[in-house]
């Protein structure tokens, strides 16, 4: 829970919390930060949400603005970085997806559509940013942008193919079980991960680390996939 006394208070000169001084109260002003550190938790990915939770609305309460309208501009001021930092904290480590990309990104890596490098080029060429097609799923992808084409082709053309519609959708119904499965083998890291932070090599967490980035990324390529038949149905 958020408490440790970080350094002294601005207003009183004690020791302070890290988000309020303990001993006057004031709101002190934000300090750089990480969101696991914002709400003083380790970085692992099993987080008790319930906690989270509770946590926010305490600190909500006690950051909001409103509380700070008659303080000095400065307090309102840091009142205000302080409850964005916490929406932003909150809204990240509250998704487990979202907490273990952002740490994934704290640990030095990124997903492909989200790497630096991709974005800068796309927005040079002006072209779509691409993902590397996952290996295994070269033949299946191969055939589904087949088919995906050939419905557009045909939808354009005013045919209709039921057999080609029914075959889609059972490709659509292959990835998103493929999908969901991605998540049980990601939460089985989580897991390793959080055991590694603890008591571990530096080689043991970057592999587990870069094995989470690889069903990340494979999970991303199949949910654009399945978005890319469900608008092919749809249009």
């Amino acid at each position: 829970m958020p408490g440790e006394a970080t350094s002294t208070c601005w207003s009183c000169g004690t020791m302070r919390a890290v988000h309020f001084c303990s001993a006057c109260g004031k709101v002190q002003p934000p300090v750089p930060a990480d969101y696991f550190t914002f709400f003083a938790l380790p970085r692992k990915l099993s987080l008790d949400t319930a906690l989270l939770e509770r946590e926010f609305y305490v600190l909500s309460r006690k950051l909001h603005p409103d509380v700070y309208a008659q303080s000095q501009p400065q307090e309102q001021e840091w009142s205000m970085e302080q409850s964005s930092l916490l929406n932003d904290a909150y809204r990240t480590l509250k998704d487990p997806i979202k907490r273990t990309e952002y740490l994934l990104r704290l640990e030095g890596v990124e997903l492909e559509e989200q790497s630096k490098t991709a974005t800068e080029k796309a927005r040079a060429t002006g072209e779509v940013k691409k993902q590397v097609v996952p290996p295994d799923l070269l033949e299946e992808v191969f055939e589904l942008n087949m088919q995906l084409e050939e419905l557009r082709m045909q939808k354009k053309m005013g045919e209709d193919d039921p057999a080609l519609v029914e075959e889609l959708r059972k490709h659509k119904s292959n990835l998103e079980e493929k999908y969901e499965a991605l998540l049980a083998e990601l939460k089985g890291h989580w897991n390793q991960w959080d055991k590694l932070v603890d008591s571990g090599s530096e080689d043991d967490r970057i592999k587990v680390r870069n094995q989470m980035l690889d069903l990340l990324n494979r999970r991303n390529y199949i949910r654009n996939l399945v978005r890319d038949v469900n608008e092919a149905l749809e249009n």
